[in-house]
């Protein structure tokens, strides 16, 4: 990569609780915010690339990662907030581009329709809140007392989890299920996991009422949305896409084939372009806005 990037995590205190951030490289500022259960490791690759030209902050949402847990419940709103105690305690004063993966685009979209002022443009990655179907292993959270057991930290366990992320299963690596137990045996792990559910879902899935009232307020933003799925999504089904492109109909969509749940990952090289040049005609006001759903472009494997 560049000499921008050090590759160390660091930590900042955000509303009195300490929380891991990474952050590298000049120009505009990009917010980068993972899944549920997850951790600023899976914005690795894009954190490298976008460095080279952006002031990138990669964070763990808190309770997940290194980062400590809220006081507060875990609902969505709550996250959105924390977005913007973030940004003032890191100094990030003028508006940022919004990454988020799955919950995290979630997260996003609560954010820019609380402060929209403060948002430059959202890219939403397999992004929670587009649908109710979920996997069934997260449903089966929503379950008391069965969903504490299922988070019991267990090898085997966290291999399958890793590798349901993926369509290739070459990057459901050892390194990541060895870091993915480590996370999973930290003492308030399956607490704030549990909150994080079943304030957003329940076994049937994804609650309605959350969803239907950001996709109505995020709706009503003029900002700059670009939304992209992996077609092999075994966490949110990618046909999920066909709604997010209903709601939001002038934002720019992209369907990765043969990928999964992570393509900022699986896609590394070729996510950073789409990124890249959704900013760049963003800036120059091309970006196509006649309120008509665009048909999603799809890539393949190569």
């Amino acid at each position: 990569m560049t000499a921008t990037t050090d590759q160390r995590p660091r930590h900042v205190t955000v509303n009195g609780r300490r929380v891991r951030h990474r952050v590298d490289g000049d120009g505009p500022p990009v917010v980068l915010l993972h899944g549920i259960g997850r951790s600023l490791r899976d914005f690795t690759e894009q954190h490298e690339l976008l460095a080279r030209g952006f002031r990138v902050h990669s964070v763990d949402l808190p309770g997940y990662g290194g980062s400590l847990p809220m006081t507060e419940p875990y609902t969505l709103p709550a996250l959105g907030r924390f977005v913007g105690h973030y940004l003032d305690a890191v100094g990030v004063d003028q508006p940022a581009h919004l990454v988020g993966n799955s919950l995290g685009g979630a997260v996003a979209m609560r954010f820019a329709a609380t402060e929209p002022a403060r948002v430059a443009s959202l890219a939403l990655v397999n992004s929670a809140g587009f649908g109710q179907e979920v996997s069934v292993a997260l449903r089966l959270l929503t379950l008391r007392p069965f969903g504490r057991l299922l988070l019991r930290p267990n090898r085997a366990v966290a291999r399958r989890a890793e590798r349901a992320l993926f369509h290739d299963p070459a990057f459901a690596t050892k390194e990541r299920i060895a870091y993915a137990l480590e996370v999973a045996r930290q003492p308030y792990a399956a607490r704030v996991m549990l909150e994080t559910v079943r304030s957003l879902g329940t076994f049937r899935g994804v609650r309605p009422q959350w969803r239907e009232e950001l996709l109505t307020e995020v709706a009503r933003l003029d900002v700059p949305t670009l939304i992209v799925w992996g077609d092999r999504d075994l966490i949110l089904p990618a046909g999920q896409l066909d709604a997010a492109r209903a709601r939001l109909p002038r934002a720019r969509t992209h369907l990765f084939a043969n990928c999964g749940h992570l393509p900022q990952i699986e896609r590394a090289e070729e996510f950073h372009r789409l990124l890249v040049d959704f900013w760049a005609a963003a800036e120059a006001g091309d970006l196509a806005d006649d309120g008509a759903p665009q048909r999603p472009a799809v890539t393949g494997a190569g």
